[in-house]
């Protein structure tokens, strides 16, 4: 059993500073040069569709609209997001992705995808219920530990 822990020890912490360097690395070199990965996901928090409020985005990525603030002025000015007066109470002031903003926010989107089904190619059925399962369990744990909130993404 100490064996198992060590190795998935090993595992969880490889694989989780791989994806960061493999994702800022993607950044750097790809057509989205500009962006950081933290502004990356402040795009997937805001999501491609419907318009969000500052405080909705803000409470989803557990930051206050302060900093959420300055994170939007600069993708406002790199292109990547704009700001709307809500239609019904002007003083509400709601932040959508451009055009660019949705591109990135769908190349970011398949580089996920590609890892997960990366993941799970070649399993059976059975093994995709346990990895799942390992995973819920994981997820919760850090939720439960370190008082992490659902992010809303999509």
């Amino acid at each position: 059993m100490n064996r198992t822990i060590n190795v998935i020890n090993e595992l969880l912490v490889e694989s989780f500073n791989d994806i960061l360097v493999i994702e800022q690395t993607a950044l750097k070199e790809g057509v989205f040069k500009d962006m950081s990965i933290t502004e990356m996901h402040t795009i997937e928090a805001i999501g491609m569709y419907v318009p969000r409020t500052m405080s909705e985005v803000a409470n989803d990525l557990s930051i206050t609209v302060g900093t959420l603030t300055i994170a939007i002025s600069n993708l406002v000015k790199k292109g990547y997001v704009q700001r709307q007066r809500s239609e019904q109470d002007r003083r509400v002031v709601k932040i959508a992705l451009t055009k660019k903003g949705k591109l990135a926010f769908r190349v970011h989107k398949k580089f996920h995808s590609d890892m997960v089904k990366a993941t799970v190619e070649g399993l059976n059925p059975e093994e995709e219920g346990i990895l799942t399962s390992a995973l819920e369990k994981l997820n919760e744990f850090f939720k439960s530990r370190y008082n992490i909130k659902n992010c809303k993404k999509g």
